[in-house]
């Protein structure tokens, strides 16, 4: 299967060498798209200089901060051009081991059509977090799950496997969220679907280097949507069944 791995990347210039050296040896026959928005510390060039060393790697540069879910819509439609099989998103600052890869694709060729790599099914966990976040990531997760109604326990992994046809099928150009809630819509547009999610246990550790792009700002936003989604959801079932009972009353 020709797989392309999507790596937006901002100020990620003490990561990004070493993980495209370590995706190179992971995935020999890979294809490595970085999408980066201007890093100032430099991480674009440092990606060129890997394509020429490694090769198979393209550099989008985008012209400022755009956000996860705007590199990853530019990131998926170059990917897909590309004719591949398979799209694989992740992190750059090592939270998601690039060696657990190869157990999303066998699960793909196994019949999933994506595959989160998860923190919340058994052998998965997270690496020196405190008790609070923790719970605050594994609360977020749950309620996510129960308000949209879908079968996956960690909706706001951004470490994924996705079959081409699958990510074709839910237009994610079409999206708009940015972050967590960008993660979420996709999983919720998945299940909609009727597509085959699996999950895998991945072990989340912090970063070593680099300074962390998550905020305050983008967890309010997330569960403001998922909140948003969820009660539209709920309604559009609550119309469904009744729309149901007036039909059997006719009848």
């Amino acid at each position: 299967m020709l797989t392309a791995v999507v790596l937006p990347t901002y100020n990620e210039s003490e990561n990004i060498a070493r993980l495209l050296h370590l995706l190179r040896e992971v995935l020999p026959e890979g294809f490595f798209l970085v999408v980066d928005d201007n890093s100032p510390d430099g991480t674009g060039v440092i990606a060129e200089q890997c394509a020429l060393e490694f090769g198979n790697i393209e550099v989008l540069h985008r012209a400022s901060k755009q956000g996860l879910g705007s590199a990853y819509r530019q990131g998926f439609a170059v990917a897909l051009d590309r004719g591949v099989d398979v799209v694989v998103s992740m992190d750059v600052d090592f939270s998601h081991d690039p060696r657990v890869i190869p157990a999303m694709l066998a699960s793909i060729v196994a019949g999933s059509d994506a595959v989160v790599g998860s923190r919340y099914v058994e052998g998965g966990g997270t690496k020196d977090w405190p008790l609070h976040r923790r719970l605050l990531s594994k609360w977020g997760n749950l309620y996510t799950a129960a308000i949209l109604g879908v079968a996956v326990r960690d909706c706001t992994s951004g470490f994924r496997a996705y079959r081409a046809t699958a990510l074709t099928a839910i237009a994610p150009e079409t999206t708009a969220a940015e972050g967590y809630a960008f993660l979420t819509e996709l999983v919720v547009r998945l299940s909609r679907k009727g597509l085959v999610i699996s999950e895998v246990p991945i072990m989340f550790a912090d970063r070593e280097k680099g300074t962390s792009k998550m905020s305050g700002r983008i967890i309010a936003e997330s569960m403001l949507l998922v909140t948003r989604w969820g009660i539209l959801h709920r309604l559009g079932q609550f119309r469904k069944m009744l729309k149901s009972v007036l039909h059997r009353r006719k009848s």
